[in-house]
């Protein structure tokens, strides 16, 4: 009687807390999206991106950060990426072009995308990638940023300073913010300026950032980067346009959009290409 009552309590407790999920075979993709509750990894079979190429005005950051993967991408250290900064200037892009690099030559780099609010789930995720070691994993969270209340930058924590069971050696993290800091300037300011001991209120959550190795920035386009830009989208889809056509249409554009920015380039060119016949 106790034996079956001993077994009954046991199944129910395995149905509380399942058994970790089993890692993927990682055959059929070179990028997935983590999706919790149950936790699995969705393969991505195309991934949208441009070319490491066609991202013009960023030669600095695009270097720096293409070299750090490479060299993750092939068993050396390498540092937590933080790409902040002006909106529509190609941070994204930018991840998704190096790992598509990286893979091109060959490397068995993964790219594993973490919505910001799926970051409690993250030590599950790093446990199920320290579990395959035959691959290289790059977490890439999207437009990262955390309001006065939240909590989800403890979770980040995880993966960035490792705990005491250390972050798995082949797991590295890349985050793309409109926030330097992670968070608003304002709330920084206010929380600093009510606290009894100014800056220590918001110590914790601003010094989040600083456990990022590499900072790279992206600043507002100028108009020439802005047209070459446009110039480059349109060599690579052989799109055959004279030079002060394309010079004035794409000025009206950024003007009716009362913004420029790599963003709008690529809204311009699709636009064109479309007036073209071509698919991008």
């Amino acid at each position: 009687m106790a034996d079956k009552l001993m077994r009954r309590i046991a199944e129910a407790l395995e149905r509380m807390a399942p058994p970790p999920a089993p890692a993927p075979s990682f055959s059929e993709a070179s990028a997935y999206v983590w999706q919790p509750d149950p936790d699995r990894l969705v393969p991505v079979a195309s991934v949208a991106r441009v070319d490491l190429v066609q991202l013009i005005g960023i030669n600095r950051a695009r270097d720096t950060l293409l070299a750090n993967t490479l060299q993750f991408a092939k068993g050396h250290a390498a540092n937590n990426a933080l790409l902040w900064g002006a909106r529509g200037m190609g941070k994204s892009s930018l991840v998704k072009a190096v790992h598509a690099e990286a893979v091109q030559q060959g490397l068995p780099l993964v790219l594993v995308e973490i919505a910001r609010d799926d970051l409690d789930s993250v030590s599950r995720l790093l446990a199920i990638l320290g579990r395959a070691s035959d691959r290289r994993f790059l977490l890439f969270s999207d437009d990262l940023s955390f309001s006065h209340d939240d909590t989800q930058y403890k979770s980040l924590k995880a993966v960035l300073d490792g705990g005491i069971a250390g972050r798995p050696a082949n797991v590295i993290l890349y985050a793309t913010s409109n926030r330097r800091h992670l968070m608003p300037r304002d709330m920084i300011d206010n929380e600093r300026a009510t606290a009894i001991q100014p800056g220590e209120a918001v110590e914790e959550k601003v010094s989040l950032s600083d456990r990022f190795g590499l900072w790279l920035g992206f600043h507002p386009c100028s108009q020439d980067e802005y047209l070459a830009m446009v110039r480059g989208y349109c060599d690579s889809y052989g799109i055959q346009i004279a030079e002060d056509e394309l010079r004035a249409e794409a000025i009206e554009w950024q003007a009716t959009r009362g913004s420029r920015s790599g963003r709008v380039a690529w809204q311009f060119f699709t636009d064109l290409a479309g007036r073209n016949g071509i698919a991008v």
